[in-house]
């Protein structure tokens, strides 16, 4: 394979890890990473923690050190848009001009924000986060800042409200749902992070939307679905993300809520792959498709989509997971909770710390910890395992988890 070529389209998590699998099991062909921004890959999860507070250099954002990608012999192809695919004969178009042939192509481009769609949604002070372009935007006012409004009650809202009540910045976040993190958690969940978030100082405001942006001397006047005016000097929008399924499309690749792809991670045609937020897989698992918005999913993807370009049949068939950091809480999901009937509470939601583990016919589907690590891997292996479980033991915080394995 030594004189193939590999192109990977992207620059995020699941680029960086298919690039040292790649090399790993000894590909020694070409290797072109291609990225719309001007960086190497980088983690995206602390642009709305520590790198929007301002704890964070670029430098420490990288996944590998640039000498990384230098040793392995991977050519960059930075700040520079793929804008077509051609499947076969098997070539990539870059900025519609330059044609780069493939003989293996991975499609790592992750996903698109939802952006507001009404009046004043382009003024200067409504931001988004997803890059690090965004946050260096924002940091530009932040200072001077006083007043934010958050859009948006998922995980990105909720961590930069985190951040900005962290800086004392005055913090009304606004949420269309009836409940904050409706799509990922249970509503004794929602109940608990709306709790903590209102102690820390956030005004919340559900069932709304924003209907229209004004300015006025520097200062933004917010109207809501309700008729209700908000004022605030800097808007933050995080109301959710869709796969980047356009090349894709355009190319005759099969998408449907993301790139189709199979347990290989191979799409449907030849030779190419896709991995990351942009992608379908089937889980073995729940025994139905998912589409994933994780670190770890990508990871795991792009490592078996690397076997399998060398030979190997490796089945992606790992138990999704994601965490989150708001104030001074870790919270570690592990698993999908669809179709739950019961849920057990084990710890204290009042001292922080606690777990919720989701059941269905009391085999354990997915748990939610809150700074309580060993609920959380426990429950990895438990979900993996498909564990029947006594729940009056399993809500017995006395009761060792280690009795469960």
């Amino acid at each position: 394979m030594a004189d193939e070529i590999i192109i990977i389209i992207g620059a995020g998590h699941g680029a960086a890890q298919a690039v040292q699998s790649l090399r790993q099991k000894n590909f020694a062909g070409k290797i072109i990473l291609i990225g719309d921004e001007p960086y190497i890959p980088y983690h995206r999860p602390p642009l709305s923690k520590k790198f929007l507070e301002g704890g964070m250099t670029i430098e420490r954002l990288y996944i590998k050190p640039e000498k990384f990608y230098d040793n392995k012999n991977i050519e960059r192809r930075l700040g520079c848009c793929v804008t077509m695919i051609n499947a076969e004969p098997k070539y990539v178009v870059i900025e519609g001009k330059e044609k780069v042939p493939f003989d293996h192509l991975i499609i790592a481009v992750g996903s698109s924000l939802r952006k507001l769609d009404i009046l004043g949604s382009d003024l200067r002070q409504v931001h988004y986060v997803q890059k690090i372009s965004d946050i260096l935007a924002i940091q530009k006012d932040f200072d001077a800042v006083k007043k934010i409004v958050v859009i948006g009650g998922g995980y990105i809202g909720l961590e930069i409200a985190a951040i900005c009540r962290k800086m004392d910045k005055e913090v009304t976040l606004v949420h269309r749902g009836d409940r904050l993190l409706s799509r990922v958690v249970a509503p004794e969940m929602s109940e608990f992070y709306h709790k903590t978030h209102e102690e820390e100082g956030v005004k919340i405001i559900l069932k709304t939307q924003v209907s229209k942006i004004e300015e006025s001397q520097r200062t933004l006047k917010i109207t809501t679905s309700e008729g209700d005016e908000l004022s605030a000097d800097m808007i933050i929008v995080g109301i959710g993300v869709t796969p980047a399924t356009g090349l894709a499309l355009e190319a005759g690749i099969f998408c449907d809520n993301g790139i189709y792809v199979n347990e290989f991670c191979e799409t449907s045609a030849a030779n190419i792959y896709a991995i990351g937020d942009c992608t379908n897989h089937p889980s073995p698992l729940y025994n139905k498709r998912l589409r994933l918005e994780s670190v770890p999913n990508a990871q795991g993807q792009a490592k078996v989509a690397a076997a399998k370009i060398m030979g190997e049949n490796n089945i992606y068939d790992e138990i999704p997971w994601f965490w989150s950091d708001q104030y001074d809480m870790k919270l570690q999901i592990a698993g999908i909770s669809d179709g739950y009937d019961q849920i057990i509470m084990r710890g204290s939601q009042e001292n922080r710390s606690f777990a919720v583990f989701y059941l269905k016919d009391n085999v354990l589907i997915a748990v939610d910890a809150v700074n309580s690590a060993g609920e959380f891997m426990a429950g990895k292996k438990l979900i993996n395992a498909r564990a029947v479980l006594d729940v009056k033991k399993l809500a017995d915080k006395s009761t060792s988890m280690k009795e469960f394995l």
